[in-house]
């Protein structure tokens, strides 16, 4: 859970203006699309806990590519899924095509992905032991992908602080396995801890985007916190994500919901 880690607490840093989202979206329409996607994710995770991980990254590349639109989820050579920090790394498709294909079933053409990516990422987060928290909700997909932006809004593994708060400040102004991967937390790799933040004070951050969050910096005060207030640390991933989610979501008439989450209507 390294990465998410990282991304929280960027997250903090910053501020994200609040999207047109209701928790309630979906309480006529499709009233049992949150127990759908639930039982998938807990199942997925069941039989590869790095699954949760591996959700919730995918959800974090989503929304820093032109927001939370599931254009992530979008076949083709040219689309964000090929782009530089993404290929060859990310993963999870095969669960969300699953829960589509479910949802679909239930209620065609209502929910989008870009909302089942954004509940299955909170779903992960429960499924290994941490928070839970609303999601708002009736965010629509957008019919095409840019994999420019994914090849330059992505901050790599060797940034610095700074570079990461300007990455997610950037944001804010702006409104399936490998065997070979290596745990970026080997305290508790397949939990939700703050066991990552202990890591850091021990200098024994994986990558250098890491260690950068408690190398003398403005987040070493927040490093130091959670460390040892696990309570904290869960309420304020909670919000940090639901200010992620909230990143220029498609809503209203804008997009579409897309049938088929690899490909456009």
């Amino acid at each position: 859970m390294t990465f998410c880690l990282r991304v929280f607490l960027i997250l903090l840093v910053v501020g994200i203006a609040s999207a047109q989202l209701s928790t309630t979206f979906y309480s006529s329409s499709c009233p049992k699309v949150l127990t759908t996607i639930k039982s998938a994710v807990d199942s997925a995770v069941s039989k590869e806990a790095r699954m949760g991980a591996f959700l919730l990254r995918l959800h974090f590349h989503d929304c820093f590519v032109n927001g939370c639109d599931g254009s992530v989820l979008l076949d083709g050579s040219t689309g964000e899924k090929f782009a530089g920090p993404n290929a060859n790394s990310l993963r999870g498709f095969k669960v969300i095509d699953t829960i589509k294909s479910q949802v679909e079933s239930l209620c065609p053409g209502v929910v989008s992905c870009a909302d089942i990516l954004t509940v299955a990422a909170r779903d992960s987060v429960i499924a290994l032991g941490g928070p839970s928290w609303s999601v708002p909700l009736g965010r629509r997909d957008s019919a095409t992908a840019n994999q420019t932006a994914a090849s330059s809004n992505l901050p790599s593994p060797d940034s610095s602080l700074n570079t990461l708060i300007t990455a997610f400040s950037k944001q804010s102004a702006d409104g399936d396995g490998d065997d070979n991967l290596s745990p970026l937390d080997v305290t508790s790799p397949t939990l939700f801890d703050n066991a990552y933040f202990k890591n850091l004070q021990s200098q024994k951050g994986l990558l250098h985007s890491d260690q950068e969050l408690f190398n003398g910096g403005s987040t070493d005060g927040q490093v130091n916190a959670y460390s040892t207030n696990s309570a904290s640390f869960f309420r304020d991933f909670a919000n940090a994500m639901v200010k992620m989610g909230n990143l220029s979501p498609l809503t209203g008439t804008n997009g579409q919901i897309r049938t088929n989450c690899r490909k456009a209507n």
